[in-house]
């Protein structure tokens, strides 16, 4: 230390003369001094005149990258001279002939110096060195003076994806509506620049944004969708009224993917749009079956007793989605409603006790378990499901004081032949369960996956029958998760078949060329599921 003690002395001096190529000597012999002793030399620096420091500093962080990653104390010093002197930028901005420009470029960007935006913009209307346009753009997205917007904005449509890629981040951190208007307008040519692009939006929130963000749950291309209700259910209640608006419009994929949405988001803003929806009954099943499954996921009032019709509709799949809703909000109106319709005839009665397990509707079941004639049929049909759904009921039956009702379902199969397994992947908890009943009433033995990568863990080491697939699901979707499956099988040798609510062009291209052996649409019966399966066998 007492060697290099003259390097203080030295440095004071060459401040307090102004001297900087003794300075630069200085700084450039500290590589070979310990930490402390570079802290002292730099540390001088907090005396000397901006327009003396500013360029020596700005060098000497250009020059020794590396030892100035490990002295914070450096750029410290530079931001505080630059702050004092800020013309100092302005003058460098404006002249590309000063030494290490660019240091300065990036220093107005990080101290955000607004008093520099007309220099910038007037630099990056200049410039033609790629590298240095990025730099210009990226500083002027720091600052966000929105006086940049246009000129960055310029940079969208450049044919260069660097500079591409750099304005969209400077244009969210703008977050002007114009620059979200911008990008609004850059959608559609680059699915990854899309993602990008709905990042921002998402980040943003403004009415442009949300309205944005809205309208890409249209979009023809699956992992579009999927990321824009991924980004709106993590938005939350803000994003419910312009969901809402969606109910509105005679067009079904838009209005599954909203109620869907919706259901995620679990704001009570919702129930009434969708109450008044259901009341209009859509033509579309699937439209009826998404507007339960969402009001099962809502905190229902008294109201709910309305959920009752949806027991009554044509569509199995629409009556376990009510009939699961209804679970979840069961009281004494409800259970008086569903006894009723259950009294009409045995056929209904066979019908809602089929249904009511199918959903695996504990209360409603339990409801029903209180008179005697509805037993034997509820019995007769357990003796028929899977395995897990005979767990479950016997569990609640011994558990609800049932339990020569349990002891009845304890009675041994006969003895089946080893049932072939079929993959079914879906995000819906709902439709896992309908392809249990459904797959094993067929005679298979269904394998359920809620996420998309654990079914491609389990195909690992197993080769099913078929593989059943979702098409919109997040993070990976059916058109993903089928590019994966077919590196390891190909179609004959595993078919894959996309079970959708969709049956749009795009969609279906590009599931074929991902592909798929076939497409079926929801809601599916088991007839239309044995056929699919017959045709692949």
């Amino acid at each position: 230390m007492a060697d290099h003690a003259h390097l203080l002395a030295e440095i004071k001096e060459n401040i307090a003369r102004k001297d900087p190529i003794k300075a630069r000597l200085v700084l450039a012999y500290l590589e070979n001094v310990d930490r402390t002793m570079r802290e002292q030399v730099l540390g001088a620096f907090r005396a000397a005149a901006p327009d003396f420091a500013v360029p020596i500093l700005a060098r000497f962080i250009s020059e020794h990258r590396d030892m100035v990653a490990s002295l914070p104390l450096v750029r410290e010093l530079l931001a505080v001279k630059i702050l004092a002197q800020p013309g100092l930028v302005s003058q460098a901005v404006r002249d590309p002939q000063i030494p290490h420009r660019r240091m300065y470029i990036a220093m107005a960007g990080e101290l955000r110096l607004e008093s520099v935006v007309g220099d910038l913009v007037g630099a990056l209307l200049a410039a033609s060195d790629v590298d240095e346009l990025n730099q210009l753009i990226e500083a002027l997205g720091e600052i966000g003076d929105p006086q940049a917007t246009n000129p960055v904005s310029d940079f969208l449509y450049s044919g260069n994806r660097t500079l591409i890629v750099s304005a969209t981040k400077a244009l969210g951190k703008l977050g002007t509506p114009t620059a979200m208007m911008r990008l609004a307008e850059r959608m559609g040519t680059d699915n990854q620049l899309d993602l990008l692009i709905l990042d921002i939006f998402a980040r943003v929130q403004d009415s442009i944004s949300l309205d944005k963000l809205n309208g890409a749950i249209r979009s023809q291309y699956a992992h579009l969708r999927t990321y824009a209700k991924k980004t709106l259910v993590g938005i939350g209640p803000k994003a419910v009224p312009i969901l809402t608006e969606n109910l509105l419009f005679d067009d079904a994929d838009l209005r599954i993917h909203t109620l869907n949405v919706l259901g995620d988001i679990g704001d009570p803003a919702a129930i009434a749009p969708i109450r008044k929806l259901l009341h209009n009954h859509p033509s579309d099943a699937n439209v009826r079956f998404a507007a339960y499954e969402a009001l099962g996921l809502l905190p229902l009032d008294r109201g709910a007793y309305v959920l009752t019709q949806g027991l009554s509709d044509p569509v199995e799949h629409v009556c376990i989605a009510a009939a699961k809703a209804i679970d979840r909000n069961f009281n004494e109106i409800m259970a008086a409603g569903i006894k009723n319709l259950a009294g009409a005839s045995d056929d209904d009665a066979q019908s809602i006790i089929k249904t009511v397990i199918k959903a695996q509707a504990k209360n409603i079941f339990l409801n029903l378990m209180t008179e005697e004639r509805f037993q034997p049929l509820a019995l007769k049909y357990l003796g028929q499901t899977h395995q897990d759904i005979r767990d479950f009921f016997y569990s609640i039956l011994k558990e609800h004081g049932y339990s020569d009702l349990a002891l009845k379902l304890l009675a041994p199969e006969e003895k089946k032949a080893l049932r072939k397994k079929i993959c079914a992947v879906d995000d819906s908890r709902m439709i896992l369960s309908i392809y249990k009943s459904t797959l094993h009433e067929l005679g298979f033995e269904p394998v359920l996956f809620e996420f998309p990568a654990s079914a491609l863990e389990w195909l690992q080491t197993e080769t099913p029958a078929m593989v059943l697939t979702d098409l919109n699901m997040p993070d990976i979707t059916g058109i993903d998760l089928t590019r994966k499956i077919r590196t390891s099988f190909s179609a004959s040798e595993l078919p894959v078949v996309m079970v959708t609510t969709q049956n749009e062009a795009n969609d279906n291209k590009a599931a074929m060329e991902a592909g798929v052996n076939d497409i079926l649409l929801k809601p599916f019966t088991a007839e239309s599921l044995q056929a699919v399966i017959k045709k692949y066998s």
